[in-house]
């Protein structure tokens, strides 16, 4: 059995401090962080990343927009720097600002004047520079390693073999096959020590089978609740006391990139479901063929009553 303290001392008489989930599922579980340097533009590479893609593109729009927005008022400030361009006209300027910045350069338009050339060659620059970022940014998000792995909303504890056992279920929703699928789960949850101090503790959870050379479908991952688990003698109760989390963590090579990509999720005391059962998926189609049914992946139900 493995453990890994994590000292959070607290008075001997103060209750357990309250934690956020590890994995994260909401903004709100997110620690806050104190002392550290806060803003986007500390990490703006990662920042850029990890937004949603609405956000990403919306944001990149804009700054398009608004260097030929800035450009566009510059070329107004040299009356007469671009060719065939109407006096003062704030469009004239945007939309030459616009081929310039893109490199499209129709030819109806050009700088007339020294300070045109000028303000063009600068802008010319800023394109070139805004391509290369935006292209770089965009191949790093679309190459970036994902999973499809979809866990099971609750795990349940149930007798297998006449062993109370941990189960939890996954689904590779791609269709296409994990190489050399690798899972570990670890169960988190909050000690007092004989000093009185709390300590949050990480407990390695053995599983029946932890490793699956080709994951395509389903797979059931399964804990033995016996004398050595970390879980022996615990109930719901007691779970929710400790501030327990299941965490689970799936690694492994796609098929189709070859990448190595990963997934997680984690089960708090009131997501792990006792003397429940998961819900039967593997089904037949009408021509005989196997078939999973997704619509009850998620699904549990009660024991099946003894046979006799």
């Amino acid at each position: 059995m493995n453990q890994q303290p994590v000292v959070a001392t607290s008075d001997q008489d103060s209750p357990r401090p309250v934690r956020p989930r590890i994995v994260q599922r909401e903004p709100s579980d997110r620690v806050v962080a104190i002392g550290l340097p806060t803003g986007w533009a500390k990490d703006l590479y990662h920042y850029l990343l990890v937004l949603p893609w609405s956000a990403f593109l919306a944001g990149l729009s804009l700054v398009y927009l608004g260097l030929n927005l800035l450009f566009a008022l510059l070329y107004l400030l040299g009356h007469g720097s671009i060719t065939n361009a109407r006096p003062g006209a704030f469009a004239d300027a945007f939309f030459f600002s616009v081929e310039t910045l893109s490199t499209i350069g129709y030819g109806q338009m050009f700088p007339a004047t020294l300070y045109g050339d000028v303000v063009m060659t600068v802008e010319a620059l800023a394109g070139v520079m805004l391509v290369a970022v935006a292209a770089g940014l965009m191949f790093a998000r679309f190459s970036k390693p994902t999973a499809r792995v979809v866990f099971s909303k609750v795990a349940v504890v149930a007798p297998f073999n006449g062993v109370p056992t941990l189960s939890l279920r996954l689904a590779n929703e791609r269709r296409n096959q994990i190489l050399e699928a690798q899972v570990s789960v670890i169960l988190v949850r909050d000690e007092r020590t004989a000093e009185g101090d709390w300590m949050r503790r990480f407990y390695d959870l053995q599983l029946a089978r932890q490793r699956s050379l080709i994951f395509a479908m389903t797979f059931t991952i399964m804990h033995a609740i016996d004398a050595t688990s970390p879980l022996y003698n615990a109930s719901p109760s007691s779970l929710a006391e400790e501030g327990a989390e299941v965490v689970v963590t799936v690694t492994g090579i796609d098929g189709t990139t070859s990448q190595v990509i990963y997934a997680r999720a984690s089960y708090l005391a009131d997501e792990i479901h006792w003397d429940r059962r998961f819900a039967d998926v593997l089904t037949q189609t009408e021509d005989g063929r196997l078939a999973i049914d997704y619509r009850r992946f998620h699904d549990t139900a009660p024991l099946r009553p003894p046979a006799g």
